[in-house]
């Protein structure tokens, strides 16, 4: 292979925060190179200084040979370097062929839009992902998973030699996501050099041919994928051996105190009627594929969408819960799949965010608010859920994804809720901080508190959940427990093969 890429000596500061430490990696033409480490370690700012996004403070970036500069990312683009990012770049209320095309819209002799040659063109890109969009509506009208290949189709449409490939499978099913790593392999036959950024270690060993860590803005090493293993990578990202991905699996269940009964809830007239029982102290998964109604069926739970019917009782006494608010004021707390948009106020300090919802009488004096009790409270709580972060006016903007997780936890708990439901709450997330978030579920178990969990890793649902219902086109069809609880079954259930 010849080299495509090098980084050389790369720092980057930002105020109070060194985010990279004189980082030197490079690429080759037709590779495939893993960028791994914690949340926080340095991997996302690298790309960034890379696109022009982010301006490097010391290094060079030198391409074929020839040193280069960014000021902006419309000047990486032009150099032939594509991005898909973490977090979606889309104009939502535009349309799939725009978001493609934006500020490099096709047009014809008479300066008009050519919309004929971009919807041909952005069709066969997406028929070479080999997926079905509707190109005609606007984005927020999408899935989030239909969303990232919208994202991925922006990119690849730039024919660029250098492609950088932020957390691309998130949102993606398995079957989705070997889609995209046959893209990536015929991109890898074309010369192009991709970094690939993944929190998934084994579509690191199925896709890549070489890995480089970072560990808190430093690189720590590179290796050819065949010459390591998952245990190396994870001493090298965290910095000791994990020696279990998840904690002990030690039930507190009391069975005899079912603290939530849905005994039907209905998202819609062609839906399925579902029903289900949470217990005091349980750890409930929802497992299935994406699509299959989980979040749905929760979002009515709570009142955030309004369902055709729904019967529910807390504690014994049925309820009427039409808003999010009602749900949250009789103690039951969703942590949304889309932390950053839902979850979070991100321009907002840590304390802010945890207090959101819960000024509570005694936190006023007189008619002003006692600031030392607000912070007494925040910083109980930063404690409690052990949010890593230089103070309690920290921007959650500035956090990692881990440690943003647990600020929305907090803001939970500070509102006392007894039922807290988990939507994919460890998307995005390093496998140290994964382990740190199982543990705060397990803690909150022992106090009493009942835990639903959406997830569409199976790992997390066999290794965390007391009891898994499997849903299946809008239904559940399964509740599992015990030794019930492993994969074959869960995907059995979940794609109707079961008998």
């Amino acid at each position: 292979m010849s080299s495509l890429l090098e980084l050389r000596e790369i720092s980057k500061n930002f105020p109070g925060v060194k985010a990279l430490s004189n980082i030197n990696i490079s690429l080759n033409k037709g590779e495939i190179h893993a960028v791994l480490g914690e949340n926080g370690a340095g991997k996302s700012t690298l790309m960034k200084v890379l696109c022009g996004i982010y301006s490097n403070d010391e290094g060079k970036i030198v391409i074929d040979g020839i040193e280069r500069n960014f000021p902006t990312y419309n000047d990486a683009i032009d150099a032939g370097i594509g991005i898909i990012f973490q977090e979606f770049s889309l104009i939502p209320y535009l349309n799939a062929v725009d978001n493609i095309f934006l500020n490099r819209e096709l047009t014809n002799r008479f300066g008009l839009l050519n919309r004929n040659v971009m919807n041909a063109e952005a069709k066969t890109i997406f028929e070479t992902l080999k997926i079905d969009i509707d190109l005609s509506i606007p984005i927020d009208q999408l899935s989030v998973a239909e969303q990232q290949f919208v994202e991925i189709a922006k990119a690849l449409s730039l024919n660029a030699k250098i492609l950088v490939l932020d957390e691309p499978t998130a949102t993606l099913t398995p079957t989705e996501a070997t889609h995209l790593f046959t893209i990536m392999s015929d991109l890898k036959k074309r010369g192009v050099g991709m970094f690939f950024i993944s929190h998934h270690l084994e579509e690191i060993f199925e896709i890549c041919d070489t890995i480089s860590v970072l560990r808190d803005g430093e690189y720590i090493a590179t290796t050819p994928v065949k010459d390591t293993d998952v245990d190396k990578l994870v001493e090298m990202m965290v910095g000791r051996k994990l020696d279990n991905a998840f904690p002990e699996k030690i039930s507190h269940i009391n069975h005899s105190n079912i603290v939530l009964d849905v005994p039907e809830i209905q998202i819609d007239k062609d839906a399925p009627v579902n029903g289900f029982q949470l217990h005091e102290g349980e750890i409930l998964g929802f497992s299935g594929l994406v699509g299959s109604g989980r979040s749905e069926l929760v979002r009515s739970l709570i009142g955030a969408d309004t369902p055709v019917k729904k019967t529910i009782k807390l504690n014994g006494q049925q309820l009427t819960l039409n808003t999010p608010a009602a749900a949250l004021k009789v103690g039951i707390g969703l942590l949304p799949e889309s932390r950053k948009t839902e979850g979070l106020i991100l321009p907002f300090s840590i304390m802010d965010n945890i207090l959101l919802n819960n000024h509570e009488n005694e936190m006023y004096a007189g008619i002003l608010v006692d600031r030392n009790k607000e912070r007494k409270v925040a910083c109980d709580l930063i404690e409690k859920v052990r949010i890593k972060a230089p103070h309690e006016e920290t921007i959650v903007t500035n956090l990692s994804g881990g440690n943003q997780q647990k600020v929305v936890i907090a803001r939970w708990l500070n509102n006392t809720c007894k039922i807290l439901i988990f939507d994919e709450p460890t998307r995005g997330i390093d496998v140290g901080a994964k382990f740190e978030i199982y543990e705060l579920m397990k803690k909150l178990t022992e106090q009493g508190i009942s835990i639903i969990m959406i997830s569409s890793e199976l790992p997390e649902i066999i290794g965390v959940c007391d009891r898994v219902l499997v849903f299946n086109q809008g239904a559940i069809v399964a509740s599992l427990e015990g030794s019930e609880i492993e994969s074959n079954t869960i995907m059995l259930h979940a794609t109707g093969q079961a008998t």
